[in-house]
C-alpha cells in the first residue's frame, strides 16, 4: 500500500487510534480497562461473585499484567444468567439486543447502550476500511440479519463508512447473484462458505462475476483457510479480506486484516487480548499459539472479563507495514471445542480444508464425519467430486487424497467422493463436523 493510500485510508477515522505507538496504546488500554473492571464488579452480580472468589478488587489492577490475577467468563455464565443477568446498565437503558442461536443450549443475550452501537459502528467502518472499502462502495451484505451479529454489524459499519448498502441477508442464492449483477455490487459482505456457494452457482448460470467491479469481500464468522481465500480471489475476482468478531465481544469489528492479509488487526483501544493455554489456562507469550481471551474496555451494557473466545489463534506484536501498531491475530484456525483428537492427533477442519482446496476431481464442499470403531474415534472425509471426474475416478481420487491428509496432518482417515450437488451447500455459518459419537 502506497502511503498517499496509507493517509487517505487513516485520514478516514483519526489516525492517532490505529498507529499510535505501543507505550501510548498500552496506556490507554491500562485506563480503559481500571473502569472497565470497577464497571463490572460495580453492577453486574456475577462479576463481583467471581473477583471475590478469585480474592480480587478493581484496584488491584495497577498494570496489564495484573489482569491475570481476574477470573475468566465463559459462554456458560451468560447462559446461567439468561436472559438479562451479565447487564451492567438497567434494561431500559439498551437499544437493541442481539443473540445467538442457542443450538446447543439456551440462547447467549446480548445487549447495546446508544454508545455501545455508536464504537460498533465506529469500528465496523474501521473494520470494513481497513481491508479496502472506500466511501461510496455499494456493499452486497449477505450476512444474516436479524438476531444474529452479522448483517447488522457490516450493515451500519458499511453506512458509517460512507457506503451504499443492499441489505440482502443470506439464502435465495440465484437473486443474490442478480443483484450483484444489476446493482453492480463493488463489495461482497458474507461468510467465506457462503461466498464459494455464491461463486458455484454464477458460474452454473455463466455470470461472469470475476469480470465485473466486485474489487472486495469482507468474510468473517467462521474458520476459513489460506487455499479457500486463493479459491474465491480466483473465481469472484475480489480481494478476500478475514475480519473477527463474536456476539459476546460486540459482534464483527474486533478486528480486520488490512491491505497486507498478513495476520488482523485486533483494536486495541477497545478490546484487550490475551493467549493462554486452553488446558492449564495459563497464559502465553506473544507468538505462541493458544486460546484467545478478550476483555472488553468500552462497553458499557455488557462488559466482558477474560472472555473465553475458544478460538484458537497466536498474537504478533511486530509492527505491519501498512502502518497500523495494533496487535496482529493469526487467522484463527479452529475453535478448542471443535478440535478432534483422532487416534492422539489434533484434527481442525481448517487443516483438511486446505488439503482439499484447490484438489484436481473435487469440488471445495466437505464434511466431516467422526464416529467409533470399538474404542477407537474415526474420521470420515466425505467430499463432493467435480461433475467431470468419471464415476471410475472416485476410487483413486479418494485414495490420492487419504495419502496427503495423512502426510501433512499425520491422521489416518477415510475418503469417500460424493456425487456433485450431494453435500448440503451454506446459506450463512458451514456446517463442517457431523459427531455420530453423541447418537
Amino acid at each position: 500500500m502506497s502511503v498517499t493510500t496509507r493517509a487517505a485510508v487513516a485520514a478516514m477515522f483519526d489516525p492517532a487510534q490505529e498507529t499510535m505507538s505501543r507505550d501510548e496504546l498500552q496506556n490507554l488500554q491500562l485506563r480503559r480497562l481500571a473502569w472497565s473492571l470497577g464497571h463490572a464488579h460495580d453492577n453486574v452480580p456475577h462479576h463481583r461473585r467471581a473477583f471475590e472468589s478469585r480474592g480480587v478488587i478493581p484496584g488491584d489492577l495497577r498494570s496489564l499484567d495484573d489482569l491475570g490475577a481476574f477470573p475468566f467468563t465463559t459462554k456458560l455464565d451468560l447462559r446461567d444468567n439468561y436472559p438479562f443477568g451479565m447487564l451492567a446498565v438497567p434494561r431500559e437503558q439498551l437499544n437493541r439486543v442481539h443473540a445467538s442461536s442457542g443450538t446447543t443450549g439456551k440462547p447467549t443475550v446480548v445487549g447495546y447502550t446508544k454508545a455501545d452501537l455508536e464504537n460498533w459502528a465506529d469500528l465496523g467502518a474501521r473494520t470494513m476500511a481497513a481491508a479496502g472499502v472506500r466511501p461510496g462502495d455499494l456493499v452486497h451484505n449477505a450476512y444474516g440479519y436479524g438476531l444474529f451479529t452479522g448483517g447488522l454489524g457490516f450493515h451500519y459499519g458499511a453506512e458509517r463508512l460512507g457506503c451504499t448498502v443492499v441489505p440482502m441477508s443470506g439464502g435465495n442464492t440465484e437473486k443474490q447473484i442478480a443483484m450483484m449483477a444489476d446493482l453492480g455490487a463493488s463489495v461482497l459482505a458474507c461468510t467465506p462458505s457462503y461466498a464459494l456457494n455464491i461463486a458455484e452457482l454464477a458460474e452454473k448460470e455463466g455470470v461472469d462475476l470475476a469480470g465485473g467491479p466486485l474489487r472486495v469481500a469482507v468474510f468473517g464468522a467462521e474458520p476459513w483457510s489460506e487455499a479457500m481465500r486463493c479459491d474465491i480471489d480466483r473465481r469472484l475476482g475480489a480481494r478476500a479480506h478475514d475480519t473477527y468478531g463474536l456476539s459476546e465481544i460486540m459482534g464483527p469489528g474486533v478486528g480486520a486484516e488490512c491491505a497486507e492479509r498478513d495476520g488482523l488487526h485486533g483494536w486495541e483501544d477497545h478490546f484487550l487480548f490475551e493467549i493462554i493455554d486452553p488446558n492449564t489456562l495459563e497464559p502465553l507469550p506473544p507468538g505462541a499459539v493458544g486460546e484467545l481471551v478478550i476483555t472488553t474496555l468500552t462497553k458499557q451494557a455488557l462488559p466482558m472479563v477474560r472472555y473465553r473466545t475458544r478460538d484458537i489463534t497466536r498474537l504478533r506484536v511486530e509492527p505491519c507495514p501498512c502502518g497500523r501498531t495494533h496487535v496482529r491475530l493469526d487467522r484463527i484456525t479452529g475453535r478448542s471445542d471443535d478440535m478432534l483428537i483422532i487416534r492422539g492427533v489434533n484434527v481442525y477442519p481448517s487443516q483438511v480444508e486446505s488439503v482439499l482446496l484447490g484438489r484436481d476431481g473435487i469440488r471445495p464442499h466437505y464434511l466431516l464425519v467422526v464416529d467409533r470403531q470399538g474404542s477407537m474415534d474415526r474420521l470420515t472425509v466425505e467430499v463432493e467430486a467435480d461433475p467431470l471426474l468419471p464415476d471410475g475416478d472416485y476410487a483413486s481420487v479418494g485414495k490420492d487424497i487419504r495419502h496427503h491428509i495423512k502426510s501433512l496432518i499425520g491422521v489416518t482417515c477415510d475418503v469417500v467422493l460424493r456425487n456433485p450437488g450431494e453435500l448440503p451447500r451454506s446459506l450463512g455459518k458451514a456446517v463442517r463436523i457431523k459427531d455420530l459419537r453423541k447418537a
